[in-house]
């Protein structure tokens, strides 16, 4: 029996407010891009990594590094734009042009500590598994338990007084999503138009592989982890 056909799709616009530019900025020697994309080529799952950008710099990187490029339409590279369309846009390239992948692993650029390894390892329980995606999380470093919202300007505790003074030890562990890998069957995608479909199995990482790249902070605290793993 033939192992399931997977894909990995990177969507990377060229526009960027918070960090100019970051999908193509160096990190640790490379293009931020460039990191997904070796560690979709080096997972022996993933048959094919394709690229979704409007941007000439990153299709040109994105296809110098071993990916497929689609053109991404304008109108699906604005800063409202969706990652939902954007799959659903490469999807049904796919279709018209060769045929549609059974599964696919999202991968997003911004995730560059996110390796083979963790794809391989995610893909692996996925696969096994009865569940209809997965997720990769990492443990939430401030416990939502103990958030507020603003109540007619004063502090109202999110999920009751009780659980502000407790340890966070006595506290349910949190996770939050960390942008990572999201893997699911294309159908199941087309069908409910998004990345979370119950049951979802969680892929859980560690808070310091999850790092996202939205400031100019955050890349230099990557390149200071790439270095030490160097090390």
């Amino acid at each position: 029996m033939s192992p399931p056909e997977v894909i990995a799709i990177i969507p990377a616009r060229g526009g960027s407010k918070g960090l100019p530019r970051k999908n193509t900025l160096p990190l640790d020697g490379k293009p931020l891009i460039a990191h997904s994309i070796l560690a979709a080529l080096e997972c022996s799952q993933i048959s094919r990594c394709i690229v979704s950008t409007e941007d000439p710099e990153i299709r040109h990187v994105s296809m110098e590094y071993g990916a497929e490029v689609v053109d991404r339409p304008a109108e699906l590279a604005t800063d409202l734009a969706l990652s939902a369309d954007v799959v659903r846009h490469v999807l049904e390239t796919l279709s018209e042009t060769s045929h549609q992948p059974e599964y696919f692993v999202l991968l997003q650029p911004t995730s560059p500590l996110r390796t083979s390894h963790h794809i391989q390892q995610c893909l692996q329980a996925f696969l096994a598994s009865s569940a209809a995606c997965t997720v990769s999380v990492t443990e939430a470093e401030h416990h939502p338990y103990k958030d507020f919202n603003l109540d007619h300007g004063f502090l109202h505790p999110l999920f009751g007084t009780e659980y502000l003074s407790q340890p966070r030890q006595h506290l349910p562990a949190v996770y939050r999503q960390n942008g990572a890998i999201y893997a699911m069957k294309s159908q199941v995608f087309l069908d409910h138009n998004g990345f979370f479909v119950e049951p979802a199995l969680p892929y859980i990482m560690e808070n310091k592989d999850s790092i996202d790249i939205d400031s100019s902070f955050d890349l230099l605290v990557a390149n200071m982890l790439l270095s030490s793993k160097a090390v």
